[in-house]
Protein backbone atom coordinates (compact mmCIF):
# COMPACT_ATOMS: atom_id res chain seq x y z
CA UNK A 1 0.00 0.00 0.00
CA UNK A 2 3.03 2.52 0.74
CA UNK A 3 4.46 1.89 -2.90
CA UNK A 4 0.86 2.37 -4.00
CA UNK A 5 0.37 6.04 -2.51
CA UNK A 6 3.99 6.71 -3.45
CA UNK A 7 2.83 6.16 -7.42
CA UNK A 8 -0.16 8.40 -6.66
CA UNK A 9 1.67 10.79 -4.91
CA UNK A 10 4.03 10.98 -7.52
CA UNK A 11 0.94 11.11 -10.08
CA UNK A 12 -0.59 14.02 -8.31
CA UNK A 13 2.86 16.14 -8.33
CA UNK A 14 3.30 15.83 -11.69
CA UNK A 15 0.19 16.90 -12.47
CA UNK A 16 1.15 20.48 -10.91
CA UNK A 17 4.54 20.68 -12.75
CA UNK A 18 2.61 20.49 -16.11
CA UNK A 19 1.06 22.92 -14.79
CA UNK A 20 3.72 25.38 -13.82
CA UNK A 21 5.34 24.12 -17.61
CA UNK A 22 2.12 25.00 -18.88
CA UNK A 23 2.03 28.91 -17.44
CA UNK A 24 5.41 29.35 -19.20
CA UNK A 25 3.50 28.48 -21.95
CA UNK A 26 0.39 30.79 -21.57
CA UNK A 27 1.33 34.25 -22.89
CA UNK A 28 -1.52 35.33 -24.67
CA UNK A 29 -6.03 35.29 -23.94
CA UNK A 30 -5.51 32.16 -27.13
CA UNK A 31 -2.83 30.72 -25.00
CA UNK A 32 -4.68 30.20 -22.28
CA UNK A 33 -7.85 29.82 -23.37
CA UNK A 34 -7.59 27.49 -26.51
CA UNK A 35 -3.44 26.58 -26.54
CA UNK A 36 -2.70 28.98 -28.99
CA UNK A 37 -4.89 27.05 -31.52
CA UNK A 38 -1.36 24.73 -31.79
CA UNK A 39 -2.55 21.21 -31.57
CA UNK A 40 -1.72 17.98 -33.79
CA UNK A 41 -3.83 15.00 -34.56
CA UNK A 42 -2.08 12.68 -31.43
CA UNK A 43 -2.34 15.67 -28.95
CA UNK A 44 -6.15 17.02 -30.51
CA UNK A 45 -7.01 13.12 -30.22
CA UNK A 46 -5.48 12.42 -26.70
CA UNK A 47 -7.00 15.72 -24.93
CA UNK A 48 -10.92 15.14 -26.60
CA UNK A 49 -10.81 11.48 -25.85
CA UNK A 50 -9.45 12.89 -21.74
CA UNK A 51 -12.51 15.30 -21.78
CA UNK A 52 -15.26 13.11 -22.31
CA UNK A 53 -14.03 10.12 -20.05
CA UNK A 54 -14.26 11.17 -16.60
CA UNK A 55 -15.64 9.59 -13.55
CA UNK A 56 -19.23 8.80 -15.07
CA UNK A 57 -17.81 6.67 -17.90
CA UNK A 58 -14.84 5.20 -15.84
CA UNK A 59 -16.10 4.15 -12.11
CA UNK A 60 -19.74 4.56 -13.22
CA UNK A 61 -19.64 2.76 -16.37
CA UNK A 62 -17.98 -0.24 -14.23
CA UNK A 63 -20.85 -0.28 -12.02
CA UNK A 64 -23.03 -0.24 -15.08
CA UNK A 65 -21.25 -3.08 -16.44
CA UNK A 66 -21.67 -4.84 -13.22
CA UNK A 67 -25.32 -4.02 -12.99
CA UNK A 68 -26.46 -4.87 -16.61
CA UNK A 69 -23.42 -6.45 -18.48
CA UNK A 70 -22.20 -5.73 -21.81
CA UNK A 71 -25.20 -3.57 -21.81
CA UNK A 72 -23.67 -1.69 -19.46
CA UNK A 73 -21.59 -0.01 -22.16
CA UNK A 74 -24.58 1.60 -24.09
CA UNK A 75 -23.58 5.35 -22.08
CA UNK A 76 -19.86 5.62 -23.22
CA UNK A 77 -20.82 4.15 -26.43
CA UNK A 78 -23.16 7.27 -26.63
CA UNK A 79 -20.57 9.59 -25.48
CA UNK A 80 -18.03 7.61 -28.30
CA UNK A 81 -20.90 8.31 -30.86
CA UNK A 82 -21.30 11.88 -29.97
CA UNK A 83 -17.97 12.54 -30.86
CA UNK A 84 -17.80 10.66 -34.22
CA UNK A 85 -20.92 12.54 -35.43
CA UNK A 86 -18.94 16.23 -34.07
CA UNK A 87 -16.19 15.34 -36.06
CA UNK A 88 -17.71 13.90 -39.39
CA UNK A 89 -20.18 16.56 -39.02
CA UNK A 90 -19.73 19.48 -37.69
CA UNK A 91 -15.82 19.95 -36.16
CA UNK A 92 -14.55 21.76 -39.90
CA UNK A 93 -17.07 24.18 -39.57
CA UNK A 94 -16.08 24.66 -35.97
CA UNK A 95 -12.68 25.38 -36.55
CA UNK A 96 -12.63 27.44 -38.83
CA UNK A 97 -14.68 30.06 -37.19
CA UNK A 98 -11.64 30.67 -35.06
CA UNK A 99 -14.32 32.04 -32.21
CA UNK A 100 -13.44 31.24 -28.12
CA UNK A 101 -17.21 30.02 -27.31
CA UNK A 102 -20.37 29.15 -28.32
CA UNK A 103 -22.31 32.39 -27.75
CA UNK A 104 -20.05 33.50 -30.18
CA UNK A 105 -20.45 31.54 -32.81
CA UNK A 106 -24.22 32.23 -32.49
CA UNK A 107 -23.54 36.29 -32.73
CA UNK A 108 -21.74 35.33 -35.65
CA UNK A 109 -24.43 33.29 -37.52
CA UNK A 110 -27.56 35.42 -36.54
CA UNK A 111 -26.32 38.80 -35.87
CA UNK A 112 -26.46 41.02 -33.00
CA UNK A 113 -26.01 39.90 -29.60
CA UNK A 114 -28.06 36.68 -28.65
CA UNK A 115 -24.92 35.80 -26.09
CA UNK A 116 -26.69 36.28 -22.81
CA UNK A 117 -28.90 33.81 -22.91
CA UNK A 118 -27.07 31.11 -24.79
CA UNK A 119 -24.08 32.41 -22.43
CA UNK A 120 -26.30 31.87 -19.05
CA UNK A 121 -27.12 28.48 -20.24
CA UNK A 122 -23.72 27.30 -21.10
CA UNK A 123 -22.39 28.87 -17.72
CA UNK A 124 -24.35 26.93 -15.88
CA UNK A 125 -24.13 23.93 -17.55
CA UNK A 126 -20.04 24.33 -17.53
CA UNK A 127 -20.25 24.80 -13.73
CA UNK A 128 -22.23 21.93 -12.90
CA UNK A 129 -20.02 19.96 -14.53
CA UNK A 130 -17.13 20.42 -12.72
CA UNK A 131 -18.90 19.72 -9.50
CA UNK A 132 -19.42 15.96 -9.36
CA UNK A 133 -16.13 15.49 -10.60
CA UNK A 134 -14.77 17.29 -7.54
CA UNK A 135 -16.54 15.03 -5.57
CA UNK A 136 -15.38 12.07 -7.04
CA UNK A 137 -12.13 12.98 -5.04
CA UNK A 138 -14.01 12.22 -1.92
CA UNK A 139 -14.66 9.09 -3.23
CA UNK A 140 -11.14 8.02 -4.21
CA UNK A 141 -9.11 9.83 -1.75
CA UNK A 142 -11.15 8.76 0.92
CA UNK A 143 -10.64 5.49 0.39
CA UNK A 144 -6.90 5.57 -0.72
CA UNK A 145 -5.91 7.57 2.76
CA UNK A 146 -8.47 7.42 4.81
CA UNK A 147 -9.31 11.08 5.20
CA UNK A 148 -12.78 12.71 5.98
CA UNK A 149 -14.71 13.56 3.03
CA UNK A 150 -14.09 17.72 3.57
CA UNK A 151 -10.39 17.22 3.28
CA UNK A 152 -10.32 14.74 0.55
CA UNK A 153 -12.65 17.19 -1.77
CA UNK A 154 -10.56 20.42 -0.91
CA UNK A 155 -7.45 18.07 -1.76
CA UNK A 156 -8.25 16.95 -4.77
CA UNK A 157 -10.51 19.80 -6.42
CA UNK A 158 -7.29 22.26 -5.31
CA UNK A 159 -4.81 20.14 -7.36
CA UNK A 160 -7.09 20.82 -10.43
CA UNK A 161 -7.64 23.98 -9.41
CA UNK A 162 -3.38 24.74 -9.33
CA UNK A 163 -3.06 23.45 -12.65
CA UNK A 164 -5.74 25.05 -14.49
CA UNK A 165 -5.22 28.21 -13.00
CA UNK A 166 -1.35 28.48 -13.73
CA UNK A 167 -1.51 27.65 -17.40
CA UNK A 168 -4.66 27.42 -18.94
CA UNK A 169 -5.56 25.27 -21.73
CA UNK A 170 -2.04 25.06 -22.29
CA UNK A 171 -1.40 23.27 -18.35
CA UNK A 172 -4.91 21.03 -19.05
CA UNK A 173 -3.64 19.77 -22.54
CA UNK A 174 -0.34 18.28 -21.70
CA UNK A 175 -2.34 16.83 -18.01
CA UNK A 176 -4.80 15.69 -20.06
CA UNK A 177 -1.78 14.29 -22.24
CA UNK A 178 -0.67 12.62 -19.44
CA UNK A 179 -3.81 11.38 -18.25
CA UNK A 180 -4.90 9.72 -21.41
CA UNK A 181 -1.48 7.83 -21.45
CA UNK A 182 -2.06 6.65 -17.51
CA UNK A 183 -5.66 5.53 -18.48
CA UNK A 184 -4.98 3.78 -21.75
CA UNK A 185 -2.15 1.90 -20.14
CA UNK A 186 -3.84 1.31 -16.56
CA UNK A 187 -7.39 1.07 -17.67
CA UNK A 188 -7.37 -0.96 -21.24
CA UNK A 189 -4.08 -2.57 -21.65
CA UNK A 190 -3.73 -3.99 -17.57
CA UNK A 191 -6.90 -3.63 -15.43
CA UNK A 192 -9.38 -5.30 -18.54
CA UNK A 193 -7.42 -8.34 -19.39
CA UNK A 194 -6.57 -9.18 -15.73
CA UNK A 195 -10.52 -8.46 -14.79
CA UNK A 196 -11.37 -11.41 -17.53
CA UNK A 197 -8.84 -13.93 -16.96
CA UNK A 198 -9.67 -13.61 -12.37
CA UNK A 199 -13.21 -14.18 -13.65
CA UNK A 200 -12.23 -17.38 -15.63
CA UNK A 201 -12.77 -15.90 -19.05
CA UNK A 202 -15.60 -15.26 -21.62
CA UNK A 203 -16.61 -18.93 -20.79
CA UNK A 204 -15.94 -18.65 -16.53
CA UNK A 205 -18.17 -15.56 -16.90
CA UNK A 206 -20.80 -16.99 -19.03
CA UNK A 207 -21.26 -20.14 -16.71
CA UNK A 208 -21.17 -17.56 -13.76
CA UNK A 209 -23.90 -15.17 -14.74
CA UNK A 210 -27.31 -14.83 -15.83
CA UNK A 211 -27.62 -14.94 -19.79
CA UNK A 212 -28.96 -11.46 -19.59
CA UNK A 213 -25.37 -10.21 -18.33
CA UNK A 214 -24.25 -10.70 -22.54
CA UNK A 215 -27.77 -9.31 -23.90
CA UNK A 216 -26.27 -6.52 -25.17
CA UNK A 217 -29.76 -4.13 -24.87
CA UNK A 218 -30.55 -5.68 -21.02
CA UNK A 219 -30.47 -2.29 -20.07
CA UNK A 220 -33.40 -1.43 -21.95
CA UNK A 221 -34.08 0.16 -25.19
CA UNK A 222 -35.68 3.91 -23.69
CA UNK A 223 -32.60 3.93 -21.35
CA UNK A 224 -30.30 3.78 -24.33
CA UNK A 225 -32.63 6.11 -26.60
CA UNK A 226 -32.06 8.80 -23.79
CA UNK A 227 -28.33 8.31 -23.00
CA UNK A 228 -27.78 8.85 -26.96
CA UNK A 229 -30.04 12.30 -26.86
CA UNK A 230 -28.68 13.55 -23.88
CA UNK A 231 -25.02 13.33 -24.08
CA UNK A 232 -24.66 12.32 -27.96
CA UNK A 233 -26.33 15.23 -28.73
CA UNK A 234 -25.23 17.01 -25.41
CA UNK A 235 -21.57 16.67 -26.49
CA UNK A 236 -22.31 18.14 -30.03
CA UNK A 237 -23.10 22.23 -28.45
CA UNK A 238 -20.86 21.70 -25.29
CA UNK A 239 -18.67 24.69 -24.33
CA UNK A 240 -16.03 22.45 -22.58
CA UNK A 241 -16.18 20.39 -26.13
CA UNK A 242 -16.02 22.98 -28.69
CA UNK A 243 -12.80 24.63 -27.01
CA UNK A 244 -11.33 21.53 -27.42
CA UNK A 245 -12.25 21.75 -31.26
CA UNK A 246 -10.86 24.98 -30.96
CA UNK A 247 -7.26 23.84 -30.22
CA UNK A 248 -6.87 22.21 -33.42
CA UNK A 249 -3.66 23.70 -35.73
CA UNK A 250 -6.45 23.33 -38.67
CA UNK A 251 -10.08 21.97 -39.41
CA UNK A 252 -8.35 18.81 -41.16
CA UNK A 253 -6.01 18.08 -37.77
CA UNK A 254 -9.54 18.47 -35.85
CA UNK A 255 -11.71 15.97 -38.12
CA UNK A 256 -8.57 13.03 -37.80
CA UNK A 257 -8.08 13.44 -34.15
CA UNK A 258 -11.32 13.82 -33.20
CA UNK A 259 -12.51 10.68 -35.22
CA UNK A 260 -9.89 8.48 -33.47
CA UNK A 261 -10.84 9.72 -30.11
CA UNK A 262 -14.68 8.71 -30.93
CA UNK A 263 -13.25 5.09 -31.58
CA UNK A 264 -10.87 5.68 -28.44
CA UNK A 265 -14.18 6.09 -26.45
CA UNK A 266 -15.91 2.91 -28.20
CA UNK A 267 -13.32 0.79 -27.06
CA UNK A 268 -13.21 2.49 -23.85
CA UNK A 269 -16.92 1.93 -23.32
CA UNK A 270 -16.48 -1.75 -23.55
CA UNK A 271 -13.57 -2.27 -21.36
CA UNK A 272 -15.46 -0.82 -18.53
CA UNK A 273 -18.55 -3.29 -19.41
CA UNK A 274 -16.18 -5.90 -19.60
CA UNK A 275 -14.52 -4.88 -16.27
CA UNK A 276 -18.06 -4.34 -14.53
CA UNK A 277 -18.79 -8.00 -15.93
CA UNK A 278 -16.05 -9.48 -14.36
CA UNK A 279 -16.59 -7.69 -11.10
CA UNK A 280 -19.71 -9.37 -11.27
CA UNK A 281 -18.82 -12.60 -10.84
CA UNK A 282 -16.22 -12.01 -8.18
CA UNK A 283 -17.89 -10.14 -5.99
CA UNK A 284 -21.52 -10.75 -6.09
CA UNK A 285 -24.42 -8.48 -4.11
CA UNK A 286 -22.23 -5.65 -4.30
CA UNK A 287 -24.63 -2.85 -2.08
CA UNK A 288 -23.25 -0.04 -4.34
CA UNK A 289 -22.50 -1.19 -7.58
CA UNK A 290 -19.46 1.83 -7.88
CA UNK A 291 -17.31 0.06 -5.96
CA UNK A 292 -16.78 -2.49 -8.45
CA UNK A 293 -13.57 -0.50 -9.36
CA UNK A 294 -11.77 -0.87 -6.42
CA UNK A 295 -12.46 -3.87 -5.62
CA UNK A 296 -11.40 -5.17 -8.69
CA UNK A 297 -7.94 -3.20 -8.71
CA UNK A 298 -7.31 -4.20 -4.65
CA UNK A 299 -8.13 -8.15 -5.49
CA UNK A 300 -6.34 -8.78 -9.00
CA UNK A 301 -3.37 -6.19 -9.41
CA UNK A 302 -0.50 -6.33 -7.57
CA UNK A 303 1.54 -3.57 -5.55
CA UNK A 304 2.60 -0.69 -7.49
CA UNK A 305 0.26 -1.64 -10.76
CA UNK A 306 -2.78 -1.14 -7.99
CA UNK A 307 -1.71 2.56 -7.71
CA UNK A 308 -1.02 3.22 -11.57
CA UNK A 309 -4.50 2.13 -12.40
CA UNK A 310 -5.95 4.07 -9.33
CA UNK A 311 -4.18 7.18 -10.93
CA UNK A 312 -5.74 6.37 -13.69
CA UNK A 313 -9.32 6.83 -12.56
CA UNK A 314 -7.97 9.77 -11.07
CA UNK A 315 -6.82 10.85 -14.16
CA UNK A 316 -10.41 10.40 -15.43
CA UNK A 317 -11.56 12.53 -13.00
CA UNK A 318 -8.99 15.42 -12.88
CA UNK A 319 -9.18 15.54 -17.20
CA UNK A 320 -13.26 16.30 -16.98
CA UNK A 321 -13.06 18.65 -14.17
CA UNK A 322 -10.40 20.78 -15.11
CA UNK A 323 -11.97 20.93 -18.62
CA UNK A 324 -15.12 22.19 -17.77
CA UNK A 325 -13.42 25.04 -15.42
CA UNK A 326 -11.54 26.02 -18.06
CA UNK A 327 -14.80 26.24 -20.18
CA UNK A 328 -17.02 27.83 -17.89
CA UNK A 329 -13.82 30.03 -17.51
CA UNK A 330 -13.70 31.23 -21.25
CA UNK A 331 -17.98 31.76 -20.77
CA UNK A 332 -17.48 34.12 -18.09
CA UNK A 333 -14.37 35.92 -19.20
CA UNK A 334 -15.66 36.16 -22.90
CA UNK A 335 -19.74 36.28 -22.90
CA UNK A 336 -20.77 37.29 -19.70
CA UNK A 337 -18.38 39.66 -17.42
CA UNK A 338 -18.47 42.50 -20.10
CA UNK A 339 -22.22 42.29 -20.26
CA UNK A 340 -22.09 42.75 -16.25
CA UNK A 341 -19.67 45.94 -16.73
CA UNK A 342 -21.73 47.67 -19.46
CA UNK A 343 -24.62 47.33 -17.12
CA UNK A 344 -22.43 49.03 -14.32
CA UNK A 345 -21.50 51.71 -17.00
CA UNK A 346 -18.29 50.63 -17.83
CA UNK A 347 -16.61 51.89 -20.98
CA UNK A 348 -14.74 49.53 -23.63
CA UNK A 349 -11.50 51.19 -23.37
CA UNK A 350 -10.40 48.80 -26.55
CA UNK A 351 -7.87 45.36 -26.67
CA UNK A 352 -6.14 44.61 -23.40
CA UNK A 353 -2.73 43.83 -23.34
CA UNK A 354 -1.99 39.66 -23.94
CA UNK A 355 -0.76 39.63 -20.34
CA UNK A 356 -3.82 41.19 -18.74
CA UNK A 357 -6.20 39.05 -20.56
CA UNK A 358 -4.29 36.08 -19.34
CA UNK A 359 -3.89 37.26 -15.64
CA UNK A 360 -7.61 38.06 -15.85
CA UNK A 361 -8.30 34.74 -17.01
CA UNK A 362 -6.31 33.02 -14.13
CA UNK A 363 -8.20 35.54 -11.48
CA UNK A 364 -11.70 34.38 -13.07
CA UNK A 365 -10.09 30.48 -13.23
CA UNK A 366 -8.96 30.51 -9.69
CA UNK A 367 -12.68 32.44 -8.20
CA UNK A 368 -15.04 29.46 -10.30
CA UNK A 369 -12.39 26.89 -8.81
CA UNK A 370 -13.12 27.88 -5.29
CA UNK A 371 -16.56 28.05 -6.02
CA UNK A 372 -17.10 24.78 -7.67
CA UNK A 373 -14.80 23.07 -4.29
CA UNK A 374 -17.47 25.41 -2.00
CA UNK A 375 -20.55 23.60 -3.85
CA UNK A 376 -19.32 20.29 -3.85
CA UNK A 377 -18.79 20.44 0.18
CA UNK A 378 -22.39 22.11 0.57
CA UNK A 379 -23.99 18.47 -1.24
CA UNK A 380 -23.97 15.02 -1.64
CA UNK A 381 -25.41 13.90 -4.91
CA UNK A 382 -25.46 16.66 -7.61
CA UNK A 383 -27.01 13.76 -10.24
CA UNK A 384 -29.77 15.31 -10.56
CA UNK A 385 -28.71 19.27 -10.71
CA UNK A 386 -25.99 17.50 -13.62
CA UNK A 387 -29.23 15.73 -15.30
CA UNK A 388 -30.85 19.25 -14.82
CA UNK A 389 -27.96 20.84 -16.86
CA UNK A 390 -27.64 18.47 -19.85
CA UNK A 391 -31.85 18.64 -20.20
CA UNK A 392 -31.58 22.68 -20.45
CA UNK A 393 -28.15 22.41 -22.52
CA UNK A 394 -29.49 20.25 -24.92
CA UNK A 395 -33.30 21.07 -24.96
CA UNK A 396 -32.63 24.86 -24.87
CA UNK A 397 -29.33 25.32 -27.38
CA UNK A 398 -29.04 22.30 -29.72
CA UNK A 399 -31.44 23.39 -31.94
CA UNK A 400 -30.46 27.21 -32.56
CA UNK A 401 -26.71 25.72 -32.58
CA UNK A 402 -26.96 22.90 -35.04
CA UNK A 403 -29.98 24.80 -36.85
CA UNK A 404 -27.86 27.86 -37.41
CA UNK A 405 -25.35 25.66 -39.33
CA UNK A 406 -27.30 23.75 -41.34
CA UNK A 407 -30.26 26.38 -42.38
CA UNK A 408 -29.90 29.25 -44.04
CA UNK A 409 -32.93 30.30 -43.35
CA UNK A 410 -32.87 30.06 -39.35
CA UNK A 411 -33.29 33.94 -37.91
CA UNK A 412 -31.78 35.60 -34.84
CA UNK A 413 -35.42 35.86 -33.40
CA UNK A 414 -36.17 31.78 -34.28
CA UNK A 415 -32.97 31.34 -32.38
CA UNK A 416 -33.80 33.42 -29.25
CA UNK A 417 -37.67 32.18 -29.15
CA UNK A 418 -36.08 28.03 -29.59
CA UNK A 419 -33.51 28.81 -27.10
CA UNK A 420 -35.96 30.10 -24.41
CA UNK A 421 -39.10 28.09 -25.33
CA UNK A 422 -37.02 25.03 -24.83
CA UNK A 423 -35.72 25.71 -21.87
CA UNK A 424 -38.61 26.64 -20.20
CA UNK A 425 -40.99 23.75 -21.88
CA UNK A 426 -37.99 21.35 -19.90
CA UNK A 427 -37.77 22.93 -16.73
CA UNK A 428 -41.51 22.49 -16.73
CA UNK A 429 -42.06 19.36 -17.24
CA UNK A 430 -39.58 18.04 -14.84
CA UNK A 431 -41.47 19.95 -12.65
CA UNK A 432 -44.63 17.90 -14.06
CA UNK A 433 -42.99 14.50 -14.35
CA UNK A 434 -39.90 14.51 -12.41
CA UNK A 435 -36.23 15.81 -12.19
CA UNK A 436 -34.74 12.14 -13.62
CA UNK A 437 -37.63 11.63 -15.77
CA UNK A 438 -37.06 11.01 -19.57
CA UNK A 439 -39.77 13.32 -21.11
CA UNK A 440 -38.24 16.34 -20.57
CA UNK A 441 -35.76 16.27 -22.79
CA UNK A 442 -38.12 14.98 -25.84
CA UNK A 443 -40.80 17.40 -24.66
CA UNK A 444 -37.67 20.61 -24.90
CA UNK A 445 -36.09 19.41 -27.93
CA UNK A 446 -39.17 19.01 -29.89
CA UNK A 447 -40.85 22.51 -28.35
CA UNK A 448 -37.63 24.21 -29.40
CA UNK A 449 -37.36 22.55 -33.19
CA UNK A 450 -41.50 23.93 -33.88
CA UNK A 451 -40.64 26.98 -32.19
CA UNK A 452 -37.31 27.85 -34.42
CA UNK A 453 -38.70 26.72 -37.70
CA UNK A 454 -41.97 28.53 -37.38
CA UNK A 455 -40.35 31.79 -35.80
CA UNK A 456 -37.70 31.57 -38.40
CA UNK A 457 -40.05 31.50 -41.29
CA UNK A 458 -42.61 34.34 -39.81
CA UNK A 459 -39.55 36.52 -39.63
CA UNK A 460 -37.98 38.66 -42.31
CA UNK A 461 -34.49 36.54 -42.96
CA UNK A 462 -30.56 37.49 -41.79
CA UNK A 463 -29.45 40.06 -43.38
CA UNK A 464 -27.17 39.08 -46.45
CA UNK A 465 -24.22 41.38 -44.90
CA UNK A 466 -24.32 38.90 -41.77
CA UNK A 467 -24.56 35.46 -44.00
CA UNK A 468 -21.27 37.10 -45.92
CA UNK A 469 -19.38 36.94 -42.57
CA UNK A 470 -20.81 33.78 -41.37
CA UNK A 471 -19.90 31.90 -45.18
CA UNK A 472 -16.53 33.76 -45.09
CA UNK A 473 -15.61 32.31 -41.82
CA UNK A 474 -16.92 28.90 -42.72
CA UNK A 475 -14.46 29.02 -45.98
CA UNK A 476 -11.43 29.84 -43.63
CA UNK A 477 -10.82 33.29 -44.42
CA UNK A 478 -10.55 36.40 -42.55
CA UNK A 479 -9.43 34.04 -39.18
CA UNK A 480 -6.85 35.98 -37.35
CA UNK A 481 -7.96 37.45 -33.84
CA UNK A 482 -8.46 41.29 -35.56
CA UNK A 483 -11.00 39.45 -38.22
CA UNK A 484 -13.16 37.90 -35.20
CA UNK A 485 -13.42 41.22 -33.77
CA UNK A 486 -14.16 42.82 -36.88
CA UNK A 487 -16.58 40.61 -38.11
CA UNK A 488 -18.73 40.26 -34.38
CA UNK A 489 -18.74 43.88 -35.03
CA UNK A 490 -19.98 44.10 -38.32
CA UNK A 491 -22.97 41.80 -37.68
CA UNK A 492 -23.77 43.45 -34.19
CA UNK A 493 -24.05 47.09 -36.42
CA UNK A 494 -26.35 45.21 -38.93
CA UNK A 495 -28.35 44.12 -36.27
CA UNK A 496 -28.82 46.88 -34.82
CA UNK A 497 -30.01 48.95 -37.98
CA UNK A 498 -33.02 46.72 -38.24
CA UNK A 499 -33.60 46.50 -34.86
CA UNK A 500 -34.09 50.77 -35.42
Amino acid sequence: MPIDIAVIAAYLLGMIGLGWWGMRRAKSRSDYLVAGRRLGPLMYAGTMAAVVLGGASTVGGIGLGYTYGVSGAWLVLAIGTGILALHLFFAKRISRLRVFTVSEMLDLRYGGDSRVVSALVMWGYTFVLTVPSTLAFSTIFSGLFELPRVVAIVLGGSIVVLYSTMGGMWSVTMTDMAQFVIKTIGLLLILTPVAVWSAGGFSGMRASLDPSYFDPTAIGGQTILTYFVIYALGLLIGQDIWQRVFTGRNDRVARAGGIGAGVYCLIYGVCGALIGTAAAVLFPDLANPDDAFTLMVEATLPVGVAGLVIAAALSAVMSTASGALIACSAVTSTDLWPRIRALFGAKDTGAAADGDEVASNRVFTLVLGVASICVALAVDNVVAALTLAYNILVGGLLVAILGGLVWRRGTRAGALASMLAGSVAVIVTMILTGLLANAPIYVGLGTALVVYVVVSLLTPPTDPAVLEVWQRRLRGRDTDTADTAKDTDATSAVASQQDR
